[in-house]
């Protein structure tokens, strides 16, 4: 597997101790990491306004300028999975980090093989959080849960995808975009992919998903549709 981890600490020495562990525990536990550093909340949080595309973050909770619990709160506003783990001299702060979900508190100086332990945490929850595909909307990265997304529609030059947050515009076709996804989403027009998890009603005429919108359905489609969503529910 390979994971993207962002080492935030406004002390150099600090962050290039933590980034040497986490090479470590890569090439021990047989995995490829790739690992961003930031010397304060402020330069992450500018980084990922472009590029959502984290799976943990290990946070100093004590920063000039915003903390990493600060850090983290705007985090998981902005609908942000990615495990947390805190690095702190106090714990102070602990119930803190219940609100932003926290996967752990790390105290200095920093023990390796707590470390590595809690990063190899990290990894079987990423493992095994549901299926989610990354998009670039609006020049961002997003990371969109595959159980959010109700369906998709073509036009010429690019898709919408409809999801229960809202719609992203994205140049990509469908067909290339349906690669891309998992066994949930049935093709049930040229221009239609739609998320079996989220089907209300099958008609001959269309498709009704959660929140009462309808898509059509291509005529010879109604027996195999009512099948896959008979297999996947």
């Amino acid at each position: 597997m390979e994971y993207r981890i962002a080492v935030c600490d406004d002390e150099e020495g600090e962050r290039r101790d933590i980034a040497g562990m986490v090479r470590r525990w890569a090439e021990a536990a047989g995995n490829r990491v790739r690992i961003d550093l930031f010397p304060s909340a402020e330069s992450f949080l500018f980084e990922y306004a472009e590029d959502k595309n984290y799976d943990i973050l290990l946070l100093d909770v004590e920063m000039c300028g915003l903390s990493g619990i600060d850090l983290a709160k705007q985090v998981r506003a902005q609908r942000g999975r990615q495990e947390i783990v805190f690095i702190t001299s106090h714990f102070e702060f602990i119930a803190e980090g219940y609100e932003v979900d926290a996967l752990h508190y790390l105290t200095k100086p920093l023990s390796q093989l707590k470390l590595f332990e809690v990063l190899s945490r990290g990894a079987e929850r990423l493992q095994a959080e549901p299926p989610s595909v990354v998009i670039c909307c609006e020049g961002e990265t997003v990371r969109l849960p595959e159980a959010d997304i109700l369906y998709v529609e073509a036009f010429a030059h690019y898709i919408e995808i409809h999801t229960c947050q809202g719609i992203y515009r994205i140049r990509e076709s469908i067909s290339a975009f349906e690669q891309r996804l998992g066994e949930d989403f049935y093709r049930a027009h040229r221009s239609y992919l739609v998320n079996l998890k989220a089907v209300e009603r099958i008609s001959r005429m269309g498709v009704t998903v959660a929140g009462g919108e309808r898509i059509p359905l291509a005529r010879g489609k109604y027996d195999d549709i009512n099948r896959a969503f008979i297999e996947r529910n």
